[in-house]
């Protein structure tokens, strides 16, 4: 099974999701903003792909972040405890393949 995380109203996780079903798939979705940041998923995200691959330093989540907040962002775990704090900074879409890969972000997968 296909795990999507990310938010509904962003347009990678949109064009991710549309990406995978026009391909036969029926992920399932969990939003970040009705259904939080899920800790053990974060934990296995982070142990997969390093921080770094999962913080979104472009987005406007980061950007209205105090710069005294962004500068201690400096390894895994003040990774971890913002992105719990604020889901907005985990870069999107995460997903789950049904092969036990994780990726984050469309490069290489969803686009046209």
């Amino acid at each position: 099974m296909t795990r999507i995380y990310g938010i509904s109203n962003c347009d990678s996780v949109k064009q991710g999701r549309a990406w995978l079903e026009a391909r036969g798939a029926d992920p399932v979705f969990h939003d970040f903003k009705k259904q939080g940041l899920p800790a053990d998923r974060l934990d296995a995200w982070l142990q997969a792909l390093g921080w770094q691959p999962l913080l979104n330093r472009q987005g406007t989540t980061w950007r209205k972040l105090a710069p005294e907040v962004q500068a201690g962002v400096v390894d895994a775990a003040s990774a971890r405890t913002l992105m719990l704090a604020q889901p907005s900074v985990v870069k999107r879409p995460v997903v789950e393949w049904p092969d036990g890969r994780v990726t984050v972000g469309l490069a290489g997968w969803a686009r046209p």
